[in-house]
């Protein structure tokens, strides 16, 4: 019984850890870009798709990837995802061009679309709901949350010490062990009452959100109104609304809509896309800030971001702690009130700015924020929801927050430059009118977080724990 208890905790170490890699995947890249640029000579225009490709294979392929756990087994997808992400960062760091580098990110994100729905349905398969799960989905929770704002850390760092192909090279080693390791801590389970794949729901699914991820991509460099983007919204709309209607008449269905009535993981889900949607474009931003208007460099720049990286891990575990004594809303509550104050507190950045002035403060709050928020929602997305389904829950909260960051990261870049272009037709100096922009942009985070609180307050659940409403759970396919 020991052994079998530490071999629990010894899994949770091994996902977090591919967890933490992933993450940090999202991130790393922000700081090594110019260099990127230099070293592959990069187009202005394409140098975005080093980050959008990414999240747009991540974003599309992550419902599939959860579904494809629950039914063709947790840990032979786990492993399947470890191998398509470690192949992928090692042709990152090698890449010679702008195409082999935009596709090795690409097949990156497919392997992390794979292995974060995997890796956390596993983690809700092998822990028992309440209290031990909580604490296991504290620990993911602050994995993720360090794991954000580590990658601008390390990006950094890497960048500066090394050269920028280490951001992927580091992943190759972390893989392998990964995937020496996985056999022997992690168990085989899956949907054993599911006897056929839902292929028609899966290709219609993947290629809506994929629209989705690329029209958002595209509205930056196009315009919201422009009619190239108009008509990938209306696909991804058609696309979206087919899957809807084919998943309500099969009779096994990739996805179970039933699962959103349970309103603590349609609350998680909706507060997920928000924190999304704020986080992602306010480090892009503020990245940009120390480097275009404070003269940072790639290394001190991630040094600044250690204030985040490490106030994000303490406040995630006292966030774990919290939720297992006071609940998932007042927690979450508290998280995007931090994180909105934190973007209140970067609308008065200066072009002579400090970082002890300008930038120590609101760090300090998002870390706080991150913390409250990254822990909450990990656990009230898998409230009370089937193992059968573990997968499902898994990519449904993964696809809403990535696809927020990539329409954050779109919409507060076009305001960004929108108002920059406005200031310097008016006169001012490039430093100021830079300012300008992302002032507006961290403005809108501070509304976009703000509906955060509010979909905090109305939608989530304090009875958070609650269990499955439906029928008994079938029995999981046992360990090999």
């Amino acid at each position: 019984m020991i052994a079998s208890h530490r071999r629990k905790w010894l899994a949770l170490a091994l996902l977090s850890v591919v967890q933490f890699m992933v993450v940090l995947d999202i991130a790393i890249v922000n700081v090594a870009l110019p260099s990127i640029q230099i070293d592959l000579g990069f187009s202005q225009g394409n140098l975005q798709w080093v980050i959008s490709a990414y999240a747009l294979v991540f974003g599309g392929f992550l419902l599939l990837g959860g579904r494809s756990a629950d039914l063709l087994g947790r840990r032979r997808i786990f492993l399947g995802g470890v191998v398509v992400f470690t192949l992928a960062s090692l042709l990152a760091g090698l890449a010679w061009s702008e195409g082999s580098l935009i596709g090795a990110r690409a097949l990156q994100g497919l392997g992390a679309a794979i292995i974060t729905p995997a890796a956390l349905s596993i983690l809700s398969t092998t822990f028992v709901e309440g209290r031990e799960r909580n604490i296991a989905l504290g620990v993911w929770g602050a994995v993720g949350g360090f794991g954000a704002a580590a990658g601008v850390l390390l990006g950094g760092i890497l960048t500066d010490a090394l050269s920028w192909e280490w951001i992927f090279f580091v992943n190759v080693p972390v893989g392998v062990s990964a995937f020496v390791a996985a056999p022997f801590l992690l168990d085989e389970s899956r949907d054993a009452r599911m006897r056929s794949f839902d292929l028609p729901g899966a290709v219609l699914v993947t290629s809506g959100l994929s629209t989705v991820v690329y029209a958002i991509t595209q509205a930056g460099q196009d315009g919201w109104l422009a009619g190239r983007t108009l008509g990938l919204f209306a696909a991804a709309l058609a696309l979206l609304v087919g899957f809807v209607g084919w998943e309500l008449r099969h009779s096994e269905p990739l996805m179970r809509f039933g699962i959103l009535q349970i309103r603590t993981v349609s609350g998680a889900n909706v507060a997920g896309f928000i924190m999304g949607t704020a986080m992602f474009a306010m480090f892009l931003m503020l990245t940009l800030y120390m480097q275009q208007v404070l003269g940072y460099s790639a290394m001190k720049t991630g040094v600044a971001y250690l204030a985040v990286a490490g106030t994000a891990i303490i406040w995630s575990a006292v966030a774990a702690q919290l939720v297992t004594r006071v609940g998932v809303k007042p927690v979450l509550v508290l998280g995007m009130s931090m994180l909105t104050a934190g973007l209140v507190y970067f609308t008065q950045v200066s072009v002579g700015g400090s970082y002890i002035g300008d930038l120590l403060p609101g760090f300090l709050l998002i870390g706080i924020g991150i913390g409250f928020s990254f822990v909450p929602i990990s656990i009230a997305a898998l409230a009370g929801v089937h193992a059968r389904e573990a997968g499902l829950a898994s990519g449904l909260i993964n696809t809403s927050q990535q696809i927020g960051g990539a329409l954050g990261i779109a919409a507060l870049s076009t305001i960004a430059t929108s108002q920059t272009e406005h200031a310097l037709t008016s006169g001012s100096a490039l430093p100021t009118a830079l300012v300008d922009g992302f002032s507006s942009a961290f403005l809108a985070g501070v509304i976009i977080a703000g509906l955060g609180i509010v979909a905090a307050l109305t939608l989530v659940r304090r009875e958070e724990l609650i269990q499955p409403q439906d029928e008994p759970e079938p029995a999981l396919e046992p360990a090999v």
